[in-house]
């Protein structure tokens, strides 16, 4: 890394790089980190040896981090962290500043991951899992039962993997790019049913295809396996991903800070919401009609899934770029039909807008996937922008993501209970 040149204006006092590393609470690493990501200047030493940093710079990013760890974000009590990774704005969300969905369109998951990741795009890039950590994750998923859920196969592949990884505790921006860049195919090869041969070929949108339908894979569909994935890359602090820069910020390596995420969208209101899209479009191509499901499930008390999002007041971009290149596949168009019919039902209770999950629901719906398709390409898809998260994370003070709770028990102190 190269060290900036020094601004105009009078010298103030300036810090060795452990002396700012002492009063900024972490490591000498993460002060260049602090350079690189433009939080802090720096100057070369004299003699050329280390760098040194203005003390009142420093003082300054002190004061704001301990102002974020304490929740002091300004925003009502929420919490607040910087990042530069994903900014969600009305109808659109951006990657690093570009259109996700441009990109999306345009490049591979692949590409897109490693545009998030390091901000650089490398065409043609392919993700190849180490032998090793296949064999360990399959070993691993295949003693599970039979009624486990994707998530759970994810999860304990992660673990798998990083038992077999000596460097796992390597937190530097290389060492965990390296992970990022084998935990992706190995999750994908430890879907493989027991008994069959792991290929590890073609593009990961190909080799998550022969994982989730026994149908060919033809290019047009392949090609909305691979935008979703892109599409779905990253979204900003979701819950999952908020779970994961806390487990980065108590410096959990990059397996266990994917861990946490998996963790996490196994709840039905995050990774698991297309599933429930996908058996309601099933219900409706099997009667025929949307009214009578969408009566059913408003009487039952349940909100329609694949319906609305918090973020986007008017049309989900990401459901609206697959729904796009779904209407070019033949077979997709009875789901598309059901899902227009669940649209427009639904619309005369309230009037939301179709969401990515809903368009997740119609492609595995017309692909002959399981429900749970849609729950094991958001994951897989989601586990490089936890990368992404994680990795801002390590640049920042260790153990900030804690915020302090509100009291409300009995006022100490009490007595023994009996």
């Amino acid at each position: 890394m190269r060290d900036q040149e020094p601004g105009p204006g009078p010298a103030g006092r300036r810090l060795t790089t452990r002396e700012a590393a002492e009063l900024l609470g972490v490591k000498p690493e993460t002060v260049y980190a602090y350079v690189s990501r433009g939080h802090l200047s720096s100057r070369r030493a004299p003699g050329g040896r280390g760098s040194t940093f203005d003390a009142k710079e420093v003082e300054t990013l002190a004061r704001r981090n301990k102002r974020e760890s304490a929740g002091g974000s300004g925003s009502g009590g929420e919490l607040s962290v910087r990042t530069r990774l994903t900014f969600i704005d009305t109808d659109h969300y951006y990657f690093r500043g570009v259109d996700a969905t441009e990109l999306a369109a345009r490049y591979s998951y692949e590409e897109v991951a490693e545009w998030l990741w390091t901000g650089r795009l490398r065409r043609g890039v392919t993700f190849l899992a180490p032998e090793k950590s296949v064999a360990a994750a399959r070993r691993a998923v295949d003693a599970l039962p039979e009624h486990a859920g994707p998530t759970d196969r994810l999860r304990v592949a992660a673990i798998a993997a990083a038992s077999v990884d000596p460097l796992r505790f390597d937190l530097s921006e290389e060492a965990v790019l390296g992970t990022a860049r084998t935990l992706i195919p190995t999750l994908v090869a430890a879907l493989t049913p027991a008994g069959f041969t792991y290929r590890d070929e073609g593009s990961l949108a190909h080799r998550l295809w022969s994982r989730l339908s026994g149908r060919p894979a033809d290019e047009a569909a392949l090609r909305v396996l691979d935008t979703a994935l892109a599409l779905l890359v990253d979204h900003d602090l979701a819950a999952s991903t908020l779970a994961v820069r806390v487990a980065a910020s108590a410096r959990a390596h990059a397996y266990a800070a994917v861990s946490a995420g998996l963790g996490v969208i196994e709840g039905p209101l995050h990774g698991a919401a297309s599933g429930l899209a996908h058996k309601l479009i099933m219900e409706v191509l099997d009667r025929g009609d949307a009214g009578p499901v969408i009566a059913e499930e408003l009487r039952a008390g349940r909100r329609i899934p694949g319906l609305g999002h918090r973020l986007y007041p008017g049309e989900d971009p990401r459901a609206r770029v697959l729904f796009a290149l779904l209407e070019e596949i033949p077979h997709s168009a009875p789901a598309l039909a059901a899902a227009r019919d669940i649209v427009a039902t639904a619309a005369r209770h309230t009037p939301l807008h179709a969401n990515v999950d809903l368009a997740l629901a119609v492609f595995t719906a017309s692909s002959a996937m399981s429900a749970t398709a849609g729950e094991t390409i958001f994951a897989v898809a989601r586990t490089a922008g936890w990368i992404a998260h994680a990795l801002e994370e390590y640049g920042e003070r260790p153990l900030r993501m804690r915020p302090s709770g509100h009291y409300t028990g009995p006022k100490p102190p009490q007595p023994l209970p009996e």
